[in-house]
């Protein structure tokens, strides 16, 4: 009886005690939590605070360091004009603070508070976002410089996405502007953001817009041209060494550009390839009627022997005319009836293209 008792004791000890130990494991885990939502709080509290300071505390100035004077003074343009002789917070990295650096200025000491990034031009800066998209060099099939819709600037575009560099690509007539003295000074902007962020590569196309012939008579716009291209020839073969940024140009036109531009040590290479063969219209026009539904064989052998003399930019305009001519026919796929037709309507357009005259049948069945 004594041991029964006993047994029923323990059993209820232990009992009481699973569920004080559970109890302590629930409490565990409320205390954990509430500690973790403790730090939240407080970076959040954090937070708040920075940007409570940050919406009372008075503007700061922009300035330009001119030169240290010692480890502890630097001598620094303001942007409103004046010159001060200023310190710095020791929170600074004073290796960056080099001449030309940009940093901002506390209102009432002057102290330097930070480095500012280089100043960009937002058009120097929007030449580097532009999407290259995602070609290939099997895309570019057999391109051309100096020829119209040869594939100069897909050639680009396919260096751009191969490539671990950086890659501003430049419209040269979007250089040029009305105000004396801003067409120079973005191609300065455009090479110190290039150095800055080396390996880069600057693609310029149409150059033949900044890269003409000088001449001593002219406007005012003449004469604007001449100065952005005596300043692209200078970041070009100029004091300054380029490092790892290379140029890349590409234009129509290359009777009209200037000899200083073409010489050894600021364009090295020249590049003129043809117009593509037969074999290569053939690899070109397979390339841009890969994604295109059809419907029985296609002979491109027979397609391509009627396209003498086209470029690339022709024929991708065949599988256009070919997809056009299948939507007429009511159809959701070409067949090699509608590749011939849009060759042969083509080669009627190209021979059109030196006269004043247009057939009034162009563009209908």
């Amino acid at each position: 009886m004594a041991s029964e008792n006993e047994d029923a004791r323990r059993k209820l000890a232990m009992a009481e005690y699973r569920k004080k130990l559970l109890n302590h494991k629930e409490l565990e885990g409320r205390v954990r939590s509430a500690r973790e939502n403790l730090r939240a709080k407080k970076k959040e509290y954090a937070k708040t605070e920075d940007d409570l300071k940050s919406l009372q505390s008075v503007g700061q100035i922009i300035g330009e360091v001119l030169r240290p004077l010692d480890n502890e003074r630097l001598i620094v343009k303001a942007s409103s004009g004046p010159r001060y002789v200023v310190g710095c917070r020791s929170k600074v990295d004073k290796d960056k603070l080099t001449a030309g650096t940009r940093v901002v200025l506390d209102m009432t000491t002057l102290t330097i508070m930070r480095a500012l990034p280089r100043e960009v031009d937002p058009v120097v800066y929007n030449m580097l976002h532009e999407d290259p998209g995602n070609v290939s060099y099997s895309a570019v099939g057999c391109t051309s410089l100096w020829t119209p819709g040869t594939g100069k600037t897909l050639l680009a575009r396919a260096i751009a996405s191969n490539i671990d560099a950086n890659f501003l690509k430049v419209v040269s007539s979007a250089i040029i502007d009305k105000y004396i003295g801003e067409s120079a000074r973005l191609i300065r902007e455009m090479f110190g953001y290039a150095r800055d962020h080396q390996p880069c590569i600057i693609f310029m196309d149409e150059i033949d817009a900044i890269g003409g012939r000088r001449f001593s008579e002219g406007t005012s716009a003449d004469r604007e041209i001449q100065r952005t291209l005596m300043e692209l020839l200078n970041q070009l073969d100029g004091f300054d060494q380029l490092g790892k940024v290379k140029m890349i140009m590409a234009t129509n036109r290359p009777d009209v550009l200037d000899p200083a531009l073409l010489r050894p040590g600021r364009l090295d290479r020249k590049i003129e390839i043809p117009l593509p063969n037969e074999q290569s219209r053939m690899e070109i026009l397979k390339i841009h009627a890969a994604g295109i539904a059809k419907h029985g064989e296609i002979d491109y052998e027979a397609v391509v022997k009627l396209a003498e003399g086209f470029n690339g930019a022709d024929l991708r305009n065949i599988c256009t005319e070919a997809g056009m001519s299948a939507i007429r026919a009511e159809r959701d796929y070409v067949i090699h009836e509608d590749f011939m037709k849009a060759v042969r309507k083509l080669n009627e357009a190209k021979k059109l293209e030196s006269s004043a005259h247009y057939s009034t049948d162009f563009g209908k069945d």
